[in-house]
Protein backbone atom coordinates (compact mmCIF):
# COMPACT_ATOMS: atom_id res chain seq x y z
CA UNK A 1 0.00 0.00 0.00
CA UNK A 2 2.60 2.40 0.82
CA UNK A 3 2.63 5.69 1.95
CA UNK A 4 -1.17 5.46 2.41
CA UNK A 5 -1.90 2.32 4.57
CA UNK A 6 -0.95 1.50 8.16
CA UNK A 7 -1.28 -1.67 9.55
CA UNK A 8 -3.41 -1.07 12.74
CA UNK A 9 -4.49 -4.08 14.75
CA UNK A 10 -7.72 -2.81 16.55
CA UNK A 11 -10.21 -4.51 19.36
CA UNK A 12 -12.79 -5.38 17.11
CA UNK A 13 -17.08 -6.12 18.59
CA UNK A 14 -18.18 -8.46 16.24
CA UNK A 15 -21.28 -9.40 17.63
CA UNK A 16 -25.05 -8.81 16.14
CA UNK A 17 -25.84 -6.64 19.37
CA UNK A 18 -29.09 -5.22 18.44
CA UNK A 19 -30.10 -5.85 15.31
CA UNK A 20 -28.58 -8.03 12.43
CA UNK A 21 -25.47 -6.94 10.81
CA UNK A 22 -24.14 -4.87 13.20
CA UNK A 23 -20.44 -5.95 13.10
CA UNK A 24 -20.44 -3.88 9.62
CA UNK A 25 -19.64 -0.87 12.19
CA UNK A 26 -17.90 -2.46 15.38
CA UNK A 27 -14.38 -0.39 14.43
CA UNK A 28 -13.59 1.78 17.41
CA UNK A 29 -14.21 5.62 16.35
CA UNK A 30 -10.68 5.92 17.21
CA UNK A 31 -9.13 4.29 14.59
CA UNK A 32 -6.31 5.89 12.84
CA UNK A 33 -6.91 6.65 9.19
CA UNK A 34 -3.83 7.71 6.87
CA UNK A 35 -5.33 10.98 4.42
CA UNK A 36 -5.63 10.18 0.67
CA UNK A 37 -4.10 13.02 -0.52
CA UNK A 38 -1.82 12.30 -3.56
CA UNK A 39 1.72 11.70 -3.18
CA UNK A 40 4.47 10.33 -5.55
CA UNK A 41 4.41 6.84 -6.14
CA UNK A 42 7.37 4.77 -4.02
CA UNK A 43 9.52 3.03 -6.21
CA UNK A 44 8.86 0.00 -7.80
CA UNK A 45 4.92 0.46 -6.74
CA UNK A 46 2.37 -1.48 -8.53
CA UNK A 47 0.45 0.53 -10.85
CA UNK A 48 -3.04 -0.11 -11.77
CA UNK A 49 -3.75 -2.25 -14.82
CA UNK A 50 -3.38 -0.58 -18.47
CA UNK A 51 -6.08 0.25 -20.46
CA UNK A 52 -5.02 -2.41 -23.05
CA UNK A 53 -8.75 -4.25 -23.25
CA UNK A 54 -11.82 -2.73 -24.31
CA UNK A 55 -14.73 -1.41 -21.18
CA UNK A 56 -18.19 -2.45 -21.77
CA UNK A 57 -20.07 0.10 -20.03
CA UNK A 58 -22.74 -1.22 -17.40
CA UNK A 59 -24.37 1.90 -16.53
CA UNK A 60 -25.86 4.05 -19.52
CA UNK A 61 -26.24 7.20 -17.83
CA UNK A 62 -29.89 7.36 -18.02
CA UNK A 63 -31.84 4.36 -16.61
CA UNK A 64 -31.21 0.85 -14.45
CA UNK A 65 -31.23 -1.35 -17.39
CA UNK A 66 -29.03 -4.12 -16.64
CA UNK A 67 -29.67 -3.40 -13.23
CA UNK A 68 -32.31 -4.05 -10.20
CA UNK A 69 -32.63 -2.34 -6.55
CA UNK A 70 -31.34 -4.65 -3.91
CA UNK A 71 -34.39 -6.06 -1.97
CA UNK A 72 -32.25 -5.32 1.14
CA UNK A 73 -34.95 -5.03 4.43
CA UNK A 74 -35.12 -1.00 5.25
CA UNK A 75 -33.43 0.08 1.90
CA UNK A 76 -33.53 3.64 0.51
CA UNK A 77 -33.94 4.61 -2.40
CA UNK A 78 -32.39 4.34 -5.82
CA UNK A 79 -32.55 7.11 -8.15
CA UNK A 80 -30.73 8.33 -11.49
CA UNK A 81 -29.48 11.93 -11.64
CA UNK A 82 -27.25 14.10 -14.28
CA UNK A 83 -25.43 10.16 -14.84
CA UNK A 84 -25.10 9.12 -11.37
CA UNK A 85 -26.55 5.86 -9.48
CA UNK A 86 -27.58 7.54 -6.15
CA UNK A 87 -28.23 5.11 -2.74
CA UNK A 88 -29.92 6.89 -0.56
CA UNK A 89 -29.30 6.50 3.17
CA UNK A 90 -31.17 3.26 4.26
CA UNK A 91 -30.41 0.51 6.96
CA UNK A 92 -28.62 -1.04 3.48
CA UNK A 93 -29.11 0.44 -0.05
CA UNK A 94 -27.76 -0.90 -3.37
CA UNK A 95 -28.25 -2.45 -6.85
CA UNK A 96 -28.38 -6.01 -8.16
CA UNK A 97 -26.82 -6.74 -12.13
CA UNK A 98 -29.43 -9.31 -13.52
CA UNK A 99 -27.41 -9.66 -16.97
CA UNK A 100 -25.88 -13.22 -16.12
CA UNK A 101 -25.37 -13.91 -19.19
CA UNK A 102 -22.85 -11.57 -19.93
CA UNK A 103 -21.35 -12.01 -16.31
CA UNK A 104 -17.84 -13.78 -16.14
CA UNK A 105 -16.66 -16.02 -13.39
CA UNK A 106 -12.91 -14.95 -13.74
CA UNK A 107 -10.36 -13.17 -15.56
CA UNK A 108 -12.19 -9.30 -15.67
CA UNK A 109 -12.19 -6.48 -14.46
CA UNK A 110 -14.60 -3.77 -12.47
CA UNK A 111 -14.25 -0.18 -12.42
CA UNK A 112 -16.25 2.40 -10.90
CA UNK A 113 -16.66 6.01 -9.53
CA UNK A 114 -17.83 6.04 -5.87
CA UNK A 115 -18.22 8.95 -3.38
CA UNK A 116 -20.27 9.12 0.10
CA UNK A 117 -22.40 11.67 0.03
CA UNK A 118 -23.54 11.48 3.66
CA UNK A 119 -23.43 8.76 6.62
CA UNK A 120 -20.09 7.54 8.08
CA UNK A 121 -19.50 3.86 6.91
CA UNK A 122 -18.79 1.70 3.71
CA UNK A 123 -20.51 3.60 0.28
CA UNK A 124 -19.07 0.78 -2.05
CA UNK A 125 -19.72 -2.94 -1.07
CA UNK A 126 -18.96 -4.30 -4.41
CA UNK A 127 -20.54 -7.92 -4.40
CA UNK A 128 -18.41 -10.21 -7.21
CA UNK A 129 -17.84 -13.51 -8.73
CA UNK A 130 -14.86 -15.68 -8.33
CA UNK A 131 -15.43 -18.92 -9.57
CA UNK A 132 -18.31 -21.04 -8.39
CA UNK A 133 -18.00 -18.47 -5.11
CA UNK A 134 -18.42 -14.88 -4.37
CA UNK A 135 -16.81 -12.08 -2.15
CA UNK A 136 -17.22 -8.53 -1.61
CA UNK A 137 -14.68 -5.57 -1.92
CA UNK A 138 -15.94 -3.11 1.26
CA UNK A 139 -14.69 0.60 1.20
CA UNK A 140 -15.38 2.58 3.68
CA UNK A 141 -16.72 0.02 6.35
CA UNK A 142 -16.43 -0.09 9.97
CA UNK A 143 -17.13 3.32 10.96
CA UNK A 144 -15.38 4.61 7.64
CA UNK A 145 -12.13 3.63 7.26
CA UNK A 146 -11.07 -0.02 6.25
CA UNK A 147 -10.99 -1.06 2.91
CA UNK A 148 -10.56 -4.77 2.28
CA UNK A 149 -12.15 -8.62 0.99
CA UNK A 150 -15.49 -10.13 2.88
CA UNK A 151 -14.65 -12.50 3.53
CA UNK A 152 -11.88 -15.16 3.14
CA UNK A 153 -11.60 -18.09 5.21
CA UNK A 154 -14.52 -16.56 7.08
CA UNK A 155 -12.80 -13.47 8.24
CA UNK A 156 -14.54 -10.32 7.38
CA UNK A 157 -12.78 -7.27 5.74
CA UNK A 158 -11.76 -5.97 9.19
CA UNK A 159 -10.33 -9.04 10.24
CA UNK A 160 -8.29 -10.60 7.51
CA UNK A 161 -4.97 -10.31 5.42
CA UNK A 162 -6.50 -7.26 3.34
CA UNK A 163 -7.56 -5.05 6.18
CA UNK A 164 -6.37 -1.28 5.68
CA UNK A 165 -7.51 1.82 6.26
CA UNK A 166 -7.72 4.99 4.59
CA UNK A 167 -9.53 8.34 5.72
CA UNK A 168 -12.53 8.71 2.73
CA UNK A 169 -13.80 12.40 2.47
CA UNK A 170 -17.38 12.72 2.01
CA UNK A 171 -18.38 14.76 -1.53
CA UNK A 172 -14.64 13.20 -2.75
CA UNK A 173 -15.08 10.97 -6.19
CA UNK A 174 -13.03 7.90 -5.47
CA UNK A 175 -11.88 5.54 -8.19
CA UNK A 176 -12.49 1.37 -7.39
CA UNK A 177 -11.15 -0.93 -9.45
CA UNK A 178 -11.40 -4.57 -8.94
CA UNK A 179 -9.51 -7.34 -11.05
CA UNK A 180 -9.98 -11.05 -10.96
CA UNK A 181 -7.91 -14.00 -12.29
CA UNK A 182 -7.60 -17.49 -11.99
CA UNK A 183 -4.72 -17.23 -9.72
CA UNK A 184 -5.28 -13.83 -7.55
CA UNK A 185 -7.49 -10.67 -6.63
CA UNK A 186 -6.28 -7.44 -6.80
CA UNK A 187 -8.26 -3.91 -5.90
CA UNK A 188 -7.14 -0.32 -6.01
CA UNK A 189 -8.63 2.95 -4.59
CA UNK A 190 -7.48 5.50 -7.27
CA UNK A 191 -3.91 4.55 -8.11
CA UNK A 192 -3.24 3.00 -4.75
CA UNK A 193 -3.14 -0.89 -4.82
CA UNK A 194 -5.40 -1.93 -1.74
CA UNK A 195 -5.77 -5.65 -2.41
CA UNK A 196 -3.32 -8.30 -3.50
CA UNK A 197 -4.11 -11.71 -2.50
CA UNK A 198 -3.91 -15.36 -4.05
CA UNK A 199 -6.75 -17.73 -4.60
CA UNK A 200 -5.55 -20.80 -4.14
CA UNK A 201 -5.80 -22.63 -0.78
CA UNK A 202 -8.33 -19.93 0.31
CA UNK A 203 -12.29 -19.90 0.69
CA UNK A 204 -14.28 -16.85 -0.22
CA UNK A 205 -17.48 -16.17 1.02
CA UNK A 206 -20.33 -13.79 1.91
CA UNK A 207 -21.09 -12.01 4.97
CA UNK A 208 -25.05 -12.62 5.23
CA UNK A 209 -26.48 -9.46 4.75
CA UNK A 210 -25.19 -9.14 1.33
CA UNK A 211 -26.23 -12.19 0.03
CA UNK A 212 -28.91 -10.50 -2.70
CA UNK A 213 -26.18 -8.71 -3.99
CA UNK A 214 -25.23 -11.62 -5.66
CA UNK A 215 -24.16 -12.30 -8.45
CA UNK A 216 -22.68 -8.71 -9.16
CA UNK A 217 -23.96 -5.53 -6.83
CA UNK A 218 -23.05 -2.72 -5.20
CA UNK A 219 -24.33 -1.32 -1.62
CA UNK A 220 -23.92 0.66 1.22
CA UNK A 221 -24.34 0.36 4.94
CA UNK A 222 -26.52 3.39 6.74
CA UNK A 223 -24.67 6.07 3.99
CA UNK A 224 -26.20 7.76 1.09
CA UNK A 225 -23.81 7.51 -1.81
CA UNK A 226 -23.09 8.62 -5.45
CA UNK A 227 -21.92 5.84 -8.68
CA UNK A 228 -20.85 6.74 -12.25
CA UNK A 229 -19.37 5.38 -15.00
CA UNK A 230 -19.26 1.89 -14.07
CA UNK A 231 -17.80 -0.65 -16.57
CA UNK A 232 -16.19 -4.21 -17.32
CA UNK A 233 -13.79 -6.06 -19.66
CA UNK A 234 -12.75 -9.44 -19.74
CA UNK A 235 -8.97 -10.12 -19.71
Amino acid sequence: MGSLCAPVLLPLLLGLGAGAGAGWRSVAAEAAAVPTDKKPAAAGATAAPAEAVSWKPLFDGKTLTGWKSTDFSGRGEVKIKEGQILLETGYMTGITWTNLADLPRSNYEISLEAMRVDGSDFFCGLTFPLGKDYCSYIVGGWGGGVVGLSSIDGQDASQNDTTKYLNFQNNRWFLVRLRVTDAKIEAWIDADKMVDVTREEKTFSLRLEVESSKPLGICTWNTGAALRNLKLRRL
